[in-house]
């Protein structure tokens, strides 16, 4: 009823003797490498109990919940509502939970109601949370993180 062939038989049609041995082609090789699927890497993530002195450079994301005692550069930033931040903060997304202290550079960059800044803050979008406390000046720049010296914001104009 059920008959199994091997792979290095052919198929036979009903009626036709069986050759002696059939050894099927083998498929074209590509010489063209094959490319690893992409994935998404997870986050590095820096735990609140952890004290970094020094900068931290990246073209990841990172989460930081501890505290950082340096500049801080990556392609999306998330700092925790436990984290303490001194110096300068440059990603292309930073969104700030806990406590800045120093400049905040990124084209885009989201204040979060817990979120407490104290410096300047460069962006190309901007997105304030109410209840974030920020001291300092704001500046749009279609560019704002060009390696490059962001100059001294002016103190407002009085009337």
């Amino acid at each position: 009823m059920f008959s199994k062939t091997r792979v290095t038989e052919k198929p036979q049609t009903p009626g036709t003797p069986a050759p002696e041995s059939y050894q099927a082609p083998l498929p074209e090789r590509s010489e063209a490498p094959v490319a690893a699927p992409a994935r998404k890497a997870s986050p590095s993530v820096l735990s609140s109990d952890l004290t970094v002195v020094g900068n931290i450079r990246t073209e990841g994301d990172i989460q930081i919940e501890g505290t950082v005692e340096g500049d801080i550069r990556a392609h999306q930033l998330v700092i925790g509502e436990s984290a303490t931040i001194r110096g300068e903060i440059v990603g292309d997304e930073v969104v700030v939970n806990g406590r800045v202290v120093g400049r905040v550079r990124g084209l885009k960059v989201r204040l979060s109601a817990s979120a407490r800044v104290e410096g300047d803050i460069i962006h190309k979008t901007i997105a304030i949370e109410s209840g974030a406390h920020f001291e300092g000046s704001v500046q749009r720049q279609e560019d704002p993180i060009a390696n490059g010296p962001t100059k001294k914001l002016a103190p407002p104009a009085s009337e």
